[in-house]
C-alpha cells in the first residue's frame, strides 16, 4: 500500500501570499518556508504532516457502515444468552463510573487544550472526523504497550505511555482514532464489563470485592466467555475506524508493526511485513489446523494478534467497502 505521492504545487497560491499551509486535519493555519513541499513540515497544533490531501469528515456515519461481521456475530451470541444485559449491569452499578474517573484522575496526566495539546488535537481530529462528542483522555505512565476505553455514560479513553513513546504523530492518532471508535460503534458498556471482568478474574480478588456473587453468576452462565471473544472482535471493527480517521491504511499497518515488533521495528522490511499478514490470512482461511491453533492462542488474549488485524485491514480496503465510504456524499 504505497503512499499516495501529494502535488507539491497545489496550495502554491496560499504559501506564495505568505507562506501559509492548513491543515487538513486539525484546520490550523501553518507557516511554511517558500520552498515547502507536502509533507516536510508539521501542523504546529496537532503535529500531524501538513499534506494537500482533503480529509474527510463524516457528517452521518453509522457503525453498521464499517462494524466488522465477526464484532457483529458475537455481540449476536453474546446477546442470545439468558440474563446477560441485566447481569452486566449489575456487575457495573457497585463499580460505578466515579470509580473508574477518580482511579485515573489520581494515577494519570489527563490531557486537555493546554496538557499534552498536541494529543488533545488529535482526540479532536478523531472525534470530529468520525461525530463523537470529544471524552476525557489521559495518560497513564505504564510499561505496557496498550490503550483502552473505559466508563459508562461518561466514556474516558487511557493511553499508556509506553505506547505513546513507541509511535509517530500519524501513528498515534490511529491508536486514539481506535479508541474514538469503540465510543461510536457504542461499545463502551460491554467492553467496560470485559475490562472489569479481567481483573477480577482472579477468584481469591473477587471474594473481596462487593458483587462476588454476580461475578460467579456471569462465569458459570458463560457470559464472561463470550463477553470476553467479542470483545476482541470489537477491536477488528475499531481498526477500520482508525483507517476512516487516518485515511491512510500504511498508517495503520505500520502502527501494527510497532506492535508486533516493538522496538525492533526501525529494522523491519515494511514490505515484507505486509507480504506476512498476506500468507497469515491465507494459510487461516485455507488450514484448518492453522485456523484451529490462532483461534485457540487468541482466545487467550485481549486483542487479535497485530498480523492477523493488518490482514483484516488489507481484505476490508481491497474488498472496496473502504473506498465506497470515503466516496459517499
Amino acid at each position: 500500500m504505497p503512499r499516495k505521492k501529494d502535488d507539491a504545487t497545489d496550495n502554491s497560491a496560499d504559501v506564495a501570499k505568505g507562506h501559509f499551509v492548513k491543515c487538513r486535519y486539525c484546520g490550523q493555519k501553518n507557516a511554511v518556508k517558500a520552498d515547502y513541499q507536502a509533507r516536510d513540515a508539521n501542523c504546529g497544533k496537532c503535529k500531524l504532516p501538513l499534506s494537500n490531501e482533503p480529509h474527510k469528515k463524516f457528517g452521518a456515519l453509522n457503525k453498521h457502515d464499517y462494524v466488522h461481521p465477526e464484532d457483529s456475530q458475537a455481540l449476536k451470541t453474546l446477546k442470545a444468552i439468558p440474563g446477560v444485559d441485566s447481569a452486566l449491569k449489575k456487575l457495573l452499578a457497585w463499580t460505578g463510573e466515579s470509580a473508574i474517573r477518580v482511579s485515573f484522575m489520581a494515577s494519570a496526566v489527563r490531557v486537555t487544550p493546554k496538557q499534552c495539546p498536541d494529543l488533545h488535537a488529535k482526540l479532536v481530529v478523531a472525534c470530529d472526523t468520525l461525530g463523537v462528542e470529544v471524552p476525557d483522555l489521559y495518560v497513564q505512565q505504564n510499561p505496557l504497550v496498550n490503550a483502552f476505553t473505559g466508563g459508562v455514560e461518561k466514556p474516558i479513553i487511557v493511553i499508556h505511555s509506553a505506547l505513546v513513546e513507541r509511535l509517530n504523530d500519524e501513528e498515534t492518532l490511529a491508536v486514539i482514532a481506535h479508541e474514538v471508535g469503540h465510543i461510536h460503534a457504542e461499545h463502551v458498556l460491554y467492553l467496560t464489563a470485559a475490562r472489569l471482568i479481567e481483573a477480577l478474574a482472579n477468584i481469591s480478588v473477587a471474594r473481596l470485592v462487593p458483587g462476588s456473587e454476580i461475578i460467579k453468576f456471569i462465569v458459570s452462565a458463560g457470559i464472561s466467555g463470550a463477553l470476553l471473544a467479542w470483545a476482541r472482535r470489537a477491536e477488528l471493527s475499531c481498526d477500520r475506524a482508525a483507517l476512516l480517521v487516518t485515511q491512510d491504511a500504511d498508517v495503520i499497518a505500520r502502527t501494527m508493526m510497532k506492535l508486533a515488533g516493538g522496538t525492533f521495528a526501525s529494522k523491519i522490511d515494511y514490505g515484507l511485513f505486509l507480504e506476512q499478514a498476506r500468507d497469515f490470512e491465507e494459510n487461516y482461511d485455507k488450514n484448518k489446523l492453522d485456523k484451529f491453533w490462532a483461534d485457540l492462542i487468541n482466545a487467550g488474549m485481549t486483542h487479535p494478534f497485530p498480523i492477523w488485524r493488518v490482514s483484516e485491514i488489507l481484505k476490508w480496503v481491497e474488498s472496496g467497502q473502504y473506498t465506497g465510504l470515503m466516496e459517499r456524499k
